[in-house]
Formats: structure tokens, sequence, C-alpha cells
């Protein structure tokens, strides 16, 4: 079979709002009354934390397809101004938020036990506050949620090969500019790290040979596997990932905004940045070339995302290990294109809800397990009851 991504059509019911005139899209789907219909339409659970477990409306998989957002639309009614990914939430609702997903992984892999059968993966994008609302690829809730989604892999089998050069296929080999420019010196930096619970990746078994997805990107083995994922050790590390790459991207993009700049303000390992980034030639001479380009280019230096932008996941490879990953997000596409599957979401009504029942059904289940955990209450919609 060959391999290479895969773009697939994933049918949905429209949603039943109406977008005022002479309002974009991107900017009325961070509003208050976007956030209602999706609490009142499709929420399933949410707790005092803040945090809302819901029904993807727009969904990538209707297999399994689910999300958590951490629904600031009430508190912070600017969106530049609210969290926009997990090192900027409290701790309490971090931890929360952890035991959310470890929940949500757990009833994945136990109901898609076989990795030859099911594509399983949960993470996160940055919606970065600094994108200007109007930008292309801007995402439409600027707010900090997670994905949990499934494919079957028979489907993807069957699904055509998507267009390689295709802009949202945007991880290590393709157009990723640390990949490009940095290789060995994102991967050294990241080498400096204290991790225990993550083992480095051997070279190509992280990859899904479906796809042949990701490619190039650093990546850590789970130690332990799912049971692992009940340590809180597990959690700080996949942080200490994120923070690892919010370091590595402040510190380039610092460099390319002015030369000889200092190190950026707050960062989370000041001496790794110091020893292994603010002296190493290919990382000032790449900070340079993309600079030279700026002042020159004005399309170039207003497709940058000056602040971190990223996609981190967690995901089971062909030998049913998990693995985390975090790739560059130059552009604002889907989480899922970062292990090759390029989602066209098209209106279909009864394809869409020949799939809902069982996918509700699955959905509720989850909703239970967190319930009886102390992790929120239940939410009625026109769709299903509060428990």
């Amino acid at each position: 079979m060959q391999s290479g991504p895969r773009e697939i059509v994933t049918p949905f019911r429209p949603i039943p709002l109406a977008i005022p005139e002479d309002m974009k899209p991107n900017e009325f789907f961070n509003s208050t009354e976007n956030l209602n219909d999706l609490t009142n339409n499709n929420g399933l659970l949410q707790n005092p934390e803040g945090l809302l477990l819901y029904r993807k409306a727009l969904g990538h998989s209707n297999e399994f397809d689910t999300s958590i957002i951490y629904n600031t639309s009430r508190s912070v009614l600017d969106p530049l101004g609210r969290p926009v990914r997990r090192t900027q939430v409290p701790d309490g609702t971090r931890n929360v938020w952890n035991r959310m997903n470890q929940i949500i992984l757990e009833f994945m892999l136990e109901h898609y036990p076989d990795p030859d059968r099911h594509l399983v993966m949960a993470g996160e994008a940055s919606l970065d506050a600094t994108w200007p609302l109007t930008s292309p690829g801007v995402p439409s809730i600027r707010m900090l949620h997670n994905h949990f989604i499934v494919f079957d892999k028979a489907e993807l089998a069957q699904a055509p090969i998507a267009d390689p050069d295709n802009p949202n296929l945007t991880d290590g080999g393709q157009h990723s500019l640390f990949q490009a420019h940095m290789r060995e010196v994102y991967r050294d930096f990241f080498k400096g790290l204290d991790l225990k619970i993550l083992r480095p990746c051997q070279a190509g078994s992280c990859r899904i040979a479906l796809t042949g997805y990701p490619q190039g990107l650093p990546s850590w083995e789970v130690g332990g596997g799912a049971e692992t994922l009940k340590d809180v050790r597990f959690w700080e590390e996949y942080d200490v990932i994120l923070k690892g790459f919010l370091d590595f991207y402040r510190t380039f993009f610092g460099q390319v905004s002015t030369r000889n700049a200092p190190p950026p303000p707050g960062i989370y390992f000041p001496d790794l940045v110091r020893t292994k980034l603010l002296y190493n030639n290919d990382l000032l001479t790449a900070a340079k070339m993309v600079r030279d380009r700026c002042i020159t280019d004005a399309k170039y230096a207003n497709a940058i995302r000056w602040q971190p932008a990223f996609k981190q996941l967690i995901y089971r490879n062909d030998a049913g290990q998990l693995i985390v990953t975090i790739s560059q997000n130059s552009i604002g596409n889907a989480i899922t294109e970062l292990l090759g599957v390029v989602v066209q979401r098209r209106p279909d009504p009864e394809a869409y809800g020949r799939a809902e029942p069982a996918l509700i059904e699955k959905l509720l289940e989850v909703r239970r397990r967190l319930v009886a955990a102390d992790l929120g209450t239940g939410i009625a919609t026109p769709f299903w009851g509060a428990e």
C-alpha cells in the first residue's frame, strides 16, 4: 500500500447560527454568542475551573471527536487577552485539565485497543493571542482547547493521497523553518531537558506507516505506556517539552526581530538558552537570513508568527506505544495534519446523522467517567440530558 498523507471528507451538521453582516467568521466564532451555542447545543460537561467538554460541531472525525476548552469567553472579553496555552493557566486548572486528559485517553485506548485498526491522538495547537484576527489561518475560537480524535485506519487507507505540497502539512521535512535550517541545534537543545519518563524515539519508530507522518520531528516514547499517564510526573515532563519549545521559539524570533537581542524575559531554561542558542552560529545565521528577508518582503514578514505557535500531540504509533511530539505551527493548520491526515469538512446532515448515535454514546460514556472522578457536572442540550 502506498504511504502518504491522506485527505478525507468528514460530514457535519451546519451550525444553526447566522454570522452578522460585515463580520468575518473567525471574528464571530470568538464571540460570547458563539460560545453560548457551543455550550447549549454541544456542551457535555463543565466544572468550576472553567473547563468545558463539548462535541465538535465541525469535527475532524465522526468515529470519536471531542474537545476541552478553557472557556474564558465571559471572564476575558478581549480575545487577545485570553490564555492560549497550558503554561498560562492556573496550577489548579492545569491539574484538573491533566486528569481529564488522562481519563479521556484511557477511554480511547480501552475502546480502540488495536493500533492496526485505529489512529488515536490527543493534543493541542496553540492559538496565539498576538495573531491578527483577520489573518489567514487564524483559529476560529481563540481560547486554549485540546482535541481528542480517533480515525479508522481502513477508511484512511481508502482515502486519496493528499497533495504533499499542501501548505497545511507544515511539519518537519516540509515547510518548517526549524527543521530546514536548525535541525541539529533544535535537537541538541531538547537533549538538555531533564526527562525521566519521556525517552527519545528511535529513528523511524514514531512514524505512522500508512501516512508516513510525522516527519523529522523530535519525538519521545512514553515509558510505561498508558498507565504512566496517571503519574503527575508525566504531565510535568509533557510541560517541560512545551516550555523548551517556547524558549527555543522566543529566543530565535527574538534574534530575528532584533540583532543580538538579550534572552527573552521569563524564559524557563536560561542556562540552556545561553549555552545552546545564543552562541550558536547556525541559529544566528538562520535568524539573519529571516531578518534580512523580512526587511525586503512585506508579505513574508506579515506571515511570521512572532510569538510561539505550536502543535503538541500524544498519539499511538503502529507498535502500540504512546508518543509525544511537538511541531512549529507556522500557518495555523489542523492538529491532524501533524500525522498526515488532511480533513475536508462537508455539510451533510444526513451522513452526519447516521454516525451521530454511536458518536454520542461514546461521548456520554466519557462524561460519566469524568463525573464519577469529580471533574465536572453534565450539561443538558436538545440532544442529550445532563446525566
